[in-house]
């Protein structure tokens, strides 16, 4: 593993370069499948991942059956953080939304680095805390935001979080993501799309105009990227 290769993900990114060197002989590179549940068939989780190129939801199943999106991660994050305290959650899953690649690695050793580093440590409650600020911000968004603010605000912090501006989706997952319905999503995007803001063929979503969505999006949109920046240094 090359050091240079860490830059991929931007949480890494922030590390000293001392610790960097002890998780860099640890890390392996692995590919993340469209709509795989990542600890799906774990009872704990032995392993911490780092996104690449893949974007994770994190989902919480309600006893009817839906799944709304209370956060995202993407090469901006961490995924599995319940293995700091050698669980994993009942109801929240992490699912994932674009198909990708990510650094793996063995929670034991995020767990000791954790113990020991105490800069490691401070940055890693830094992100678990922007992870706290983005579902309270979602549940606030869903709540009394519209879905065509809903859409923008989905599809912004996704492709910061992408290195292109296509991203494979279809309307039935924003759908689900988002708790709505699906003829609801339908609406919103022909909205987007006679705009010029976005183009959608056959699953897959192109953004033709970022700033004509920041304009159209809700405030909740700029809340989270604020958050998330902060913690990044930008």
């Amino acid at each position: 593993m090359v050091l240079d290769q860490s830059s991929k993900n931007r949480f890494l990114r922030l590390l000293k370069a001392e610790t960097l060197s002890k998780l860099e002989k640890n890390l392996s590179v692995c590919k993340l499948a469209r709509d795989d549940d990542m600890f799906q068939h774990v009872i704990q989780i032995d392993y911490i991942y780092f996104p690449i190129t893949s974007i994770i939801a994190v989902i919480n199943h309600l006893d009817d059956g839906t799944a709304p999106e209370v956060a995202t991660i993407g090469n901006d994050g961490i995924v599995g953080i319940e293995a700091l305290i050698g669980t994993k959650s009942q109801t929240r899953k992490y699912i994932v939304q674009s198909a990708g690649t990510a650094y793996k690695i063995p929670a034991d050793l995020i767990r000791k680095i954790f113990d020991e580093d105490a800069e490691f440590r401070d940055k890693l409650l830094r992100y678990i805390n922007t992870l706290f600020a983005q579902a309270a911000q979602l549940a606030v968004c869903n709540r009394f935001h519209n879905i065509d603010q809903q859409l923008c605000r989905f599809l912004l912090t996704s492709i910061d979080r992408w290195d292109s501006h296509r991203i494979s989706l279809t309307h039935q997952r924003v759908a689900t993501l988002l708790g709505v319905r699906r003829p609801s999503v339908s609406e919103a995007s022909a909205k987007l799309a006679r705009a010029g803001h976005i183009h959608y063929h056959r699953g897959c979503v192109t953004i033709l105009n970022k700033t004509g969505l920041q304009q159209q999006a809700c405030e909740c949109y700029l809340v989270i990227k604020k958050e998330i920046n902060a913690l990044l240094n930008y």
